[in-house]
């Protein structure tokens, strides 16, 4: 090789590798942990004020994802309606539909299941689809990533609106809904607003965000690490963990479990009777089957902020996070190697 030439940066060490990968995860260990174990300052009137920078982190999150949103890039895959209409019908339709019937059917099968994790495994089952993962599983599995690029972008800019309704709509005959119309315009402020905002001003910073991708998805993921921590925080202080005791943390892994498995077997079923083409299929499972914690986790603190149950309501959202990112990691690569 000549002495000019430009030499290959030389890979990342394993162990950042690692960090990489699974540091999130980590952090929201640490995060639970802390607010075990530390639990004052974080808080209803803590020294950490939780409330006013919850608030502030919401929409600063919400900003920096429509600062992110990459419209351009998601035009090619907007053509394919039948597509379209799998993912946002299994997100929006079919998820809600099987989570009304566990919902309905969970004091046979967990008769001692506190109210606060039927409502969290309501909430997960209304929320929109991850983005990042999505595009990513589906482009490692040799599947539509544009298509999966428009479809998960697309139900998390409807999600903003239709989660909130879903869960009104749904929670309304438990009596666990909050009135509607002064929550509506609370999550209008606090992420239409800033999304908005941000989409608005991607055109003038497209560059400058592009290059500060890591920097960025690093703030959004601190914050929301402090969003958990703060609502560990109050449950520790209100003793909601010493009210309904750990067992009901196993019931959870199993319930999240059962979901993802049945929603999975659906989701392959009814692409396969749609007769998708194996790219669309691909993104149709990977898009429909998963569900974001990014967003779930600021839109449960306006949902269900005054409930001190609030870590039973996100248990299932952060149980389903990690079994997701595994078992579609390990489907992801199986496919790759498939066609290979």
């Amino acid at each position: 090789m000549s002495h000019d030439a430009t030499p290959f940066p030389p890979p990342p060490k394993p162990t950042i590798a690692w960090w990489r990968t699974h540091g999130f995860l980590l952090g929201l260990g640490v995060a639970v942990l802390l607010g075990f174990v530390l639990p004052a300052p974080g808080a209803r009137g803590g020294v950490l004020h939780a409330g006013l920078v919850t608030n502030f982190g919401i929409a600063l999150i919400l900003f920096l994802q429509g600062l992110s949103l990459a419209l351009e890039q998601i035009r090619s895959g907007a053509a394919n309606w039948r597509l379209h209409l799998v993912i946002q019908g299994f997100t929006f339709v079919v998820f809600p539909v099987v989570g009304v019937v566990m919902n309905w059917a969970s004091p046979w099968y967990w008769p001692d299941c506190p109210q606060a994790i039927r409502d969290g495994f309501l909430y997960l089952c209304v929320l929109p689809s991850t983005i990042s993962s999505s595009v990513v599983l589906t482009a490692v599995a040799g599947g539509n990533t544009p298509g999966a690029l428009f479809n998960a972008a697309f139900s998390n800019i409807l999600g903003v609106m239709v989660t909130p309704l879903l869960v009104h709509l749904l929670m309304q005959k438990t009596g666990q809904s909050a009135p509607f119309l002064p929550l509506l315009m609370k999550i209008m402020l606090l992420t239409l607003l800033p999304f908005g905002l941000g989409m608005a001003l991607r055109p003038f910073l497209k560059l400058w965000v592009d290059e500060q991708k890591v920097g960025v998805a690093r703030i959004s993921n601190f914050v929301i690490l402090f969003i958990v921590y703060a609502a560990f925080c109050d449950s520790v202080v209100d003793r909601v963990w010493e009210r309904h005791g750990w067992g009901l943390t196993v019931g959870a892994c199993l319930e999240t479990t059962a979901l993802f498995t049945l929603v999975s077997i659906l989701t392959w079923m009814s692409c396969k009777a749609l007769r998708l083409a194996r790219p669309d299929l691909i993104a149709a499972y990977f898009c429909s089957v998963k569900k974001t914690l990014a967003m779930g986790v600021p839109l449960a603190i306006l949902i269900f902020g005054e409930r001190e149950d609030l870590p039973l309501i996100l248990l299932p959202v952060m149980l389903y996070h990690p079994l997701q990112l595994l078992a579609n990691g390990v489907l992801a690569s199986y496919w790759a190697k498939k066609a290979a």
